[in-house]
């Protein structure tokens, strides 16, 4: 077995792990947006693509038993290689059909990814290691966020510019499938064999194991508000994310902001950046004065920020550095608050199946994610976008209150 500097492996193995991800949650709003589909059928379909993130823990003891994790690893990377280049070249020529079957593929893929190259890093170093490397890790996994959002979108803006929209996202989506292609062949010499021989469970004792999982988690004191909080917490970012890029792209008499598509990638590369911030300044507060004290005025944080897209609909600014500093304010928000979800599900896990617990944590908060997205295009369509925006304030009010449900529970 070779012996390789973790270097080799851990920064592409988490850029691969980002860059499908980022590509069927969030590009596909703005590829579906700019190709003609109306909002409704949008939000509806790309949230439904994201399925597999909810049911993930339903699935993922079975990535043990039938294969070794490198090896899940290395067919996902290829498949998903496959299935965005098919769909550089069908989702521009306008059968949308193939390409959500193709999206919901490279996202039962990437959630099969996620599981196998979470526990490749588990298995292929030690404690130390793993504690040494987690930086690493993080940081190209915001780097394939950094890239999808913001550098991506730059580069469709800039094809644009030269060619038709329907050529720029072919040309896009074929460089993202060589990125994940050409990580797929590093990776089947650069990552070691590590195999580990013992007695695997069989597939009944899985099913077993994975009842005893779930119903000891929905035993859990307080479970019904703890997931009342993961279904509620982001609901105002549920509905915001379907409907951010649509509402800037659309036309000035359809209440929206019409800028390019290149321009959004700018804004959104701000706004990401001040995202990581805040995530970072966030951990460092609920560190210094703990997960009870924090969690209200991170709520704050995460919801009243919304207030950015009323202005934005009600003034139609066009100004991009007006833009940049609205959207980086409620980006920063939207950082600091979301520390407080990830730290109180970590609280809600904690005990027996820590791991499995807070996967399944994670998979009710995508479900908090997904039902609101199905509906947001509806909702907008119905009452316009300041309207829309409107609604989106109102939420706030579940998210708040049942965080101070919880925070009374702390």
């Amino acid at each position: 077995m070779r012996h390789l500097s973790p270097w080799a492996w851990v920064p592409t193995l988490y850029l691969a792990e980002g860059i499908p991800y980022f590509l069927v949650t969030s590009v596909s709003v703005t590829l579906f947006t700019q190709l003609g589909m109306p909002n409704a059928q949008m939000a509806l379909f790309t949230s439904l693509i994201a399925f597999p993130w909810v049911v993930k823990p339903l699935w993922s003891p079975f990535v043990d038993v039938l294969r070794t994790k490198r090896w899940w690893v290395l067919v996902m990377q290829a498949v998903m290689a496959l299935t965005v280049l098919l769909l550089a070249f069908l989702a521009p020529k306008g059968f949308f059909t193939i390409a959500l079957i193709l999206f919901t593929i490279t996202a039962f893929c990437s959630a099969t990814h996620d599981i196998a190259a979470d526990g490749y890093y588990m298995l292929a170093l030690s404690e130390k290691e793993q504690s040494a490397y987690v930086g690493l890790r993080s940081t190209f996994y915001r780097i394939a966020n950094i890239f999808c959002q913001s550098l991506l979108l730059m580069l469709v803006g800039w094809l644009q510019e030269r060619t038709d929209v329907a050529s720029a996202w072919r040309y896009a989506l074929l460089l993202c499938s060589g990125i994940i292609a050409l990580i797929a062949i590093w990776h089947t010499w650069a990552m070691p064999r590590v195999e580990v021989k013992g007695e695997r469970l069989e597939v009944k004792g899985i099913i077993r194991e994975v009842g005893q999982v779930f119903a000891d988690f929905f035993r859990k004191p307080g479970i019904v508000l703890a997931l009342c909080f993961m279904l509620l917490y982001r609901l105002p970012e549920a509905l915001l994310l379907k409907l951010c890029n649509p509402f800037f792209l659309a036309p000035m008499s359809e209440g929206g902001l019409e800028i390019t598509v290149g321009t959004i990638g700018q804004i959104t590369g701000v706004g990401v950046i001040l995202m990581l911030l805040g995530g970072i300044g966030g951990g460092l507060w609920a560190s210094k004065t703990g997960l009870k004290k924090a969690i209200l005025p991170m709520a704050l944080c995460l919801t009243l920020p919304c207030i950015v897209y009323v202005y934005f609909a009600q003034y139609q600014p066009t100004t991009f550095w007006i833009l940049c500093m609205c959207v980086g304010l409620e980006q920063m928000g939207y950082g600091l608050g979301y520390t407080a979800c990830m730290l109180y599900m970590i609280h809600v896990a904690d005990g027996a199946y820590k791991t499995a617990h807070f996967s399944i944590c994670t998979a009710f908060m995508f479900l908090g994610l997904m039902l609101p997205g199905m509906v947001a295009g509806y909702i907008q369509e119905a009452v316009g976008y300041l309207g829309f925006f409107w609604i989106v304030m109102l939420t706030c009010i579940p998210s708040i209150a049942v965080t101070y449900l919880v925070y009374k529970k702390l």
